[in-house]
């Protein structure tokens, strides 16, 4: 089953500003999914794609080569891989993929020398290989970020490591409840979403989540509270809008409902 990404998880794991994420899908560069609650669901290729589309702007690549080079990229990604596991970037204007086995064009597929930087300008040097335990080395957040995909209870074990090095660290807190709903144990996940919310976290995401979760607990009015908490801190959170509409409209408070769901519309059509 292929792995998806909420926005939230996009947010982090590519440190992508929500504005910016937006953008890069009205132009049309990835077309995510639609998820429950009408929520954005990204691919791995999604992650990917968005990932070397913010790059290339910033190069200021044309758009039409952007879009002429994400849509052969897409056709040579795998449906699943670490995102540790690739590199990908504008070398003049071509889309250059770095990966463990070597360095390729995205366009084209062909194979390049295994060398970086500019001869012209004096920067020349040799990829080197990375060490086999060189994961032992890294962060545990971004351990559990690359396991997620492949073993969520080792990727829920790192988490729990990052917090225990970190206990403030909102993004593992976000990363561990969202994997603790989709696992079921809803206690525990509200644990992990409201330890982060006493130790200060204004992540509007986790705020949402915990909305969301506090919802399948059937806990509506404390699911509108964290829904608006989460609107206070990103007005243009429209999933945020969308989902407190619903329970608005539930509960029969129908100019609430209306005001929001217009929200949301708004925000949508962006």
């Amino acid at each position: 089953m292929q792995q998806h990404y909420g926005v939230g998880d996009v947010e982090k794991l590519l440190r992508l500003p929500r504005r910016t994420l937006r953008a890069l899908v009205a132009a049309g560069f990835v077309t995510p999914e639609r998820g429950p609650r009408n929520a954005w669901r990204f691919s791995f290729q999604d992650l990917i794609l968005l990932r070397t589309a913010q790059a290339l702007v910033e190069a200021n690549v044309p758009p039409r080569r952007i879009t002429q080079s994400l849509k052969a990229l897409r056709k040579r990604l795998p449906e699943a891989m670490p995102l540790s596991g690739l590199r990908i970037r504008a070398v003049g204007n071509r889309v250059v993929v770095s990966e463990r086995d070597g360095r390729w064009q995205a366009d084209s597929g062909q194979y390049l020398l295994a060398f970086e930087g500019d001869p012209a300008q004096g920067a020349l040097g040799v990829i080197a290989p990375k060490p086999a335990d060189s994961i032992a080395k890294q962060d545990w957040f971004e351990q559990a970020v690359a396991l997620e995909s492949t073993d969520a209870e080792a990727a829920r074990a790192a988490y729990e490591r990052a917090l225990a090095a970190e206990p403030a660290r909102a993004d593992a807190r976000l990363n561990l409840g969202r994997l603790l709903h989709d696992a079921g144990e809803l206690e525990q996940a509200e644990r992990v979403y409201r330890e982060a919310v006493r130790l200060g976290s204004r992540d509007p995401l986790l705020h949402f989540n915990l909305g969301v979760l506090l919802e399948d607990l059937q806990r509506k009015t404390e699911a509108m509270e964290a829904y608006a908490a989460a609107l206070r801190e990103d007005p243009e959170l429209a999933d945020g809008h969308y989902n407190l509409a619903l329970l608005y409209e539930e509960c029969g408070r129908a100019q609430d409902a209306i005001r929001h769901m217009a929200r949301y519309r708004k925000l949508t059509r962006r």
